[in-house]
């Protein structure tokens, strides 16, 4: 089984939310669930070295995600964002901050992307708008 960088996106996405529905799974466990949507049942799951880095890198940054995301939030706090556009929010920003291979158009892309498949078109603005403004910050 071969993922695209976009299908990787989503399964962190998917073990996040897991992750952060249940506090004894572990990051290994989650990304098997999110991978084994995937597969037939006899079929081996290689783990994609890019899933278990976005999901490690965003559990171990969160707090200074939490607060570049916060600080481009007008009038919201994230405890009142729905828990998925949280989840690309931090992923999206990690790999603006995080993850020099990946170029931020690409990130920003991506995000908004995975957003249109995952939520509604008015979280795909917000959410382009809070990573564009996190990624202008970057280079100020």
């Amino acid at each position: 089984m071969s993922l695209t960088r976009r299908e990787i996106r989503e399964k962190a996405l998917q073990a996040l939310f897991q992750l952060s529905s249940n506090e004894e799974l572990s990051q290994e466990e989650a990304i098997q669930s999110a991978l084994l949507s995937e597969v037939e049942d006899d079929e081996e799951v290689e783990v994609p070295e890019y899933l278990t880095k976005l999901v490690a890198g965003v559990i171990e940054h969160q707090e200074t995600l939490d607060e570049k995301i916060t600080a481009h939030l007008k009038n919201w706090s994230l405890k009142r964002l729905v828990k998925t556009d949280l989840l690309i929010l931090r992923i999206g920003t990690y790999e603006l901050l995080y993850e020099p291979n990946v170029p931020n158009r690409v990130a920003l892309n991506e995000a908004i992307e995975i957003t249109k498949r995952y939520s509604d078109e008015k979280s795909s603005k917000f959410i382009n708008g809070v990573l564009a403004n996190i990624e202008k910050e970057m280079h100020e």
